[in-house]
């Protein structure tokens, strides 16, 4: 590959990195806000980072069943959302987010439903990842 060519390479994969956390971290705080009525600027963050996460299994790995993905998602969602309650929630003190009244929860920072949410949210993200490099982008894979 020629210089230029890998500069070009170089800025699309930026270019298409920096679309898929504004879209996962807009869409997140916006469904947060929807979900819960408020949201806190540090889950535009996280939703940013996830949905990178979640673009790049349904991206990658086409040939794994859709399911399996979803699974896969909703545990890396989960792994996230646990490293980040640990972090913001029980180090700080910020109080963004307690499971502690949901069932099968772990230290009020996991539970449960919302990894099956996390697991439903899949589906419609596998979509949305693939809208995105078919129409915005213009690949064909």
């Amino acid at each position: 590959m020629y210089p230029i060519d890998q500069q070009v390479y170089t800025l699309q994969k930026i270019t298409e990195a920096s679309f898929v956390f504004l879209v996962g971290g807009v869409c997140y705080y916006g469904m947060e806000v929807i979900w819960r009525g408020y949201s806190h600027w540090s889950m535009a963050i996280c939703g940013a980072l996830g949905f990178w996460l979640l673009y790049r299994l349904h991206r990658r790995h086409l040939r794994v069943p859709l399911p399996l993905r979803a699974l896969i998602g909703a545990l890396l969602i989960t792994a996230m959302e646990l490293t980040v309650g640990s972090i913001v929630n029980l180090g700080m003190g910020w109080n963004l987010w307690d499971y502690s009244s949901l069932p099968f929860h772990f230290l009020g920072q996991i539970c449960l439903p919302y990894s099956i949410v996390w697991f439903l949210l899949g589906f419609p993200c596998a979509l949305v990842s693939y809208w995105i490099r078919r129409f915005v982008f213009l690949c064909d894979e």
